[in-house]
């Protein structure tokens, strides 16, 4: 399936019926090929993994995927604050579905509920000046791994496939980081008691003092 984007560039998108990680995946493909546009997906993740390399597990019916494109696309976000500003994406597409769904900064996307679930997450990696992306989110299955964390799940009356290429679609606008951030920051002071975060945020997405 090709997608073009904004600018005339296509995306060529694959889907996987299984796969052990869609980032590991590309990780390995970029090392071997230039890629550029090329997003792979699946419904089913059997090895994903998360920040820090921690695994996250995937459940069949959960939304899987990872997307490279070059890093010179995004000069005008903060290197450090990719998975910030992606996140962001992810986030507006769905809130529209799901008002309890919320942003922990960095990166991870949480329903707040009688305790905040975490619903989602986004990862990502440069390689040979590529940027990988990758981001699992629970639409249908409350799932994870690490005991720290309660699961939840959107539970929306959307397709996995519709959500991603919404979201590609929203990557080709190619937001300014100055209006993402400004959002972004919004969200974040009014969650970060929640999450027991203290600390503010700089203009580039890392905290203060960090």
């Amino acid at each position: 399936m090709k997608r073009n984007g904004r600018d005339g560039k296509k995306w060529k998108i694959k889907y996987f019926n299984e796969i052990d990680s869609t980032q590991k995946y590309l990780i390995e493909k970029v090392k071997k090929e230039n890629l550029n546009r090329y997003c792979i997906w699946s419904k089913f993740q059997t090895n994903g993994i998360g920040t820090h390399q921690r695994e996250w597990i995937g459940k069949k019916g959960n939304l899987f995927f990872s997307f490279v494109i070059d890093v010179n696309e995004f000069d005008f976000v903060p290197m450090q604050s990719l998975s910030v500003y992606f996140s962001f994406l992810m986030y507006k597409i769905l809130k529209k579905y799901n008002e309890k769904l919320t942003i922990k900064w960095p990166n991870d996307l949480y329903i707040l509920d009688k305790t905040p679930k975490k619903t989602g997450g986004v990862l990502c990696n440069i390689i040979k000046k590529k940027i990988i992306c990758g981001i699992g989110i629970n639409t249908k299955h409350p799932v994870g791994l690490n005991k720290k964390y309660e699961y939840g799940c959107l539970d929306i009356d959307i397709k996995n496939d519709k959500i991603l290429k919404n979201f590609l679609l929203l990557v080709d606008r190619k937001i300014l980081w100055e209006n993402i951030f400004s959002e972004y920051n919004e969200i974040f002071e009014k969650n970060r008691l929640i999450f027991g975060i203290e600390k503010t945020l700089n203009n580039d997405g890392t905290l203060k003092g960090k």
